[in-house]
């Protein structure tokens, strides 16, 4: 009897001055039971100047292979980097830290597997999450109005770190932002190319800057330029 060939989950994880946090994450990646799949997951330590690196040396976990950043290039720059090694059937992108959930994997690529969707968002707004920073989200739902406007879609999280792909979908794309712009430049070119975009409902466990969130409200106006430069210009 014919054995169906498991499909493989690619899981990129850029990451930046998380020493605190990394090991777990992956730890709890690599022993999370996906039925049917594989998992390939591939890290890119973008040039922390934590104890990340000595963290990550450390890692002895089969599946995961490590890159590194001599400098800090910026979340995008890590994931850019990142795409090229990856072999997966889908890709996910995780971060390092303990916002989001993996346990949110399976419902994520439901629409996949099922051949429904190319790429499927996780949508934090949807879903159970922490009660985080009203001005965070506020940025994060206009910036998601923007994109529907320009876009004309009906998303809820543009924003959002879980983004899953078809990986020839991703590995498709020509990407080109080095920091945080990357979430925004990746929606506008899988809308432009008429994507079938799914959204599902996630849980969600936001991090205040104390608590060491990088993000702040000076990314927004490059999120906003990107999204009205790749719209018009490109």
């Amino acid at each position: 009897m014919r054995r169906d060939k498991k499909k493989v989950l690619s899981i990129i994880v850029p990451v930046y001055n998380e020493e605190k946090t990394v090991a777990l994450i992956l730890k709890t990646v690599s022993r999370l039971s996906l039925p049917g799949i594989q998992k390939d997951i591939v890290v890119v330590n973008d040039g922390s100047s934590d104890g990340t690196a000595a963290v990550l040396r450390k890692i002895k976990i089969p599946g995961v292979r490590i890159f590194q950043h001599e400098k800090n290039r910026g979340k995008g720059a890590a994931i850019r980097t990142a795409i090229p090694h990856t072999r997966g059937d889908f890709v996910i992108i995780q971060d390092a830290d303990l916002e989001y959930d993996p346990n949110d994997y399976r419902k994520l690529l439901e629409p996949l597997i099922q051949g429904r969707a190319d790429v499927v968002y996780g949508s934090r707004f949807r879903g159970v999450h922490r009660a985080f920073m009203f001005w965070h989200s506020l940025g994060n739902k206009f910036l998601t109005f923007v994109t529907n406007l320009l876009y004309d879609t009906i998303l809820t999280d543009m924003e959002t770190c879980y983004k899953v792909f078809r990986g020839e979908v991703l590995r498709g794309l020509t990407l080109r932002s080095d920091r945080f712009e990357i979430e925004p430049e990746m929606t506008a070119k899988i809308l432009k190319a008429k994507c079938r975009v799914f959204e599902v409902p996630i849980s969600y466990s936001g991090r205040g800057f104390e608590e060491g969130k990088k993000i702040t409200w000076k990314d927004g106006f490059g999120a906003l330029a990107t999204l009205v430069r790749y719209r018009f210009l490109d």
